[in-house]
């Protein structure tokens, strides 16, 4: 089995950069652990750099919605403004693909964010670009930056290592009222995870695909740093969509996804993560207490994340028959059957990448 690795020292895929990803996500701590003093690196400007394209993605949407508020209450943008909330309304992008640009993708801006904490994209097989994909990206952490990265912008070289693979990263239809920001999401192809968006993916053609993560809002309420807790238990939606249009179930691993904040303990069963849930079965999402570094010192509180190494780990597809209505035996057999190739992923490849997850994978809900 070839491992090939996209990092921000290695361009282009080799094995040099197994090493290097496997080295940052072994040796990364904690800024506010208390031998982190000793590997703190002086800003130079090239961190500055990383650092003002973390808190570019951090501001788009309040700045989006600021600055179609100004269109909205000035005179004589006011009829544009409308105008495109009509549009909006109208606008069939995020549910039928998006409006994928390569060029907006390939931005320098998503290399210096990949190169904040670092990042990278491991692939352990290759992919037939005939057949269709559902990836499914483990876990969510508070805000599924690596899935983002990754998967969402051409940072890691998705593209080179998958030639032939369209993929589409699906997130809440709610992103898609957001005047402006909007755009921005759909040019990367980030689209809607609706069931009608997901069957008109698939039905594009050969290598068309899409990734969802399962664990969902109720999945970032257990994002702790060196855990790694699902909730894949009862998620049996994606395995019917599989079987339905007879697409493969790919399972990637984010090793560090879950340390890139930290949460307020919301043990199941307290007040906090009570008032949690309840706001997560009327909004869609969950709004967890977290807290990262300070902009310009690690050793501050802040709320940007801390520089703690990625490491997306794409696993063996899991090939699903076309089976139009799946019986419940028939989904249960594949659930189970890609369960185990996650926590089978997981385990290959803890000693390189996931050594700071103290309690192995859990499959908590």
């Amino acid at each position: 089995m070839t491992t090939m690795t996209t990092t921000p020292s290695t361009p282009t895929p080799g094995a040099a950069a197994t090493a290097t990803a496997a080295a940052a996500a072994a040796g990364a701590k904690h800024p506010y652990s208390s031998s982190s003093s000793s590997s703190y690196t002086k800003p130079t400007l090239v961190r500055r750099r990383q650092t003002l394209s973390v808190l570019i993605w951090i501001f788009l949407s309040p700045v989006a919605l600021l600055l179609f508020y100004w269109c909205l209450t000035t005179p004589s943008l006011t009829p544009f403004a409308l105008a495109y909330l009509i549009f909006i309304a109208f606008d069939t992008a995020p549910e039928t693909g998006g409006r994928k640009i390569g060029l907006v993708r390939r931005l320098p801006l998503w290399t210096w964010f990949r190169d904040f904490f670092p990042m990278s994209l491991v692939k352990t097989t290759d992919l037939d670009p005939s057949a269709n994909y559902i990836f499914l990206y483990h876990p969510h952490g508070i805000i599924s930056l690596g899935a983002f990265t990754n998967f969402g912008t051409e940072a890691s070289h998705f593209s080179r290592l998958f030639p032939g693979i369209d993929l589409r990263l699906l997130t809440l239809d709610t992103n898609f009222r957001l005047p402006f920001f909007r755009e921005l999401l759909l040019s990367l192809g980030i689209c809607s995870v609706s069931r009608q968006s997901c069957q008109n993916v698939l039905t594009k053609g050969p290598g068309n695909s899409i990734m969802i993560v399962p664990g969902g809002a109720a999945e970032a309420l257990y994002a702790f740093p060196g855990t790694l807790d699902l909730v894949l238990k009862r998620r049996l939606g994606f395995v019917k969509l599989a079987l339905r249009h007879g697409a493969s179930l790919v399972p990637v691993v984010s090793f560090g996804e879950n340390d890139l904040w930290q949460q307020v303990p919301n043990p199941k069963g307290s007040t906090l993560r009570t008032i949690q849930e309840t706001f997560q079965r009327y909004a869609s999402f969950s709004p967890p207490l977290l807290f990262g570094r300070g902009i310009f010192s690690p050793f501050s509180m802040g709320f940007i994340p801390f520089r703690t190494p990625v490491v997306s780990v794409v696993g063996k597809p899991i090939p699903c028959p076309r089976v139009p209505n799946p019986s419940d035996e028939e989904v249960r057999k594949i659930h189970q059957q890609y369960m185990d190739a996650v926590k089978a992923l997981f385990e290959e490849h803890q000693d390189k990448y996931g050594k700071k997850v103290t309690n192995g994978i859990r499959f908590v809900e």
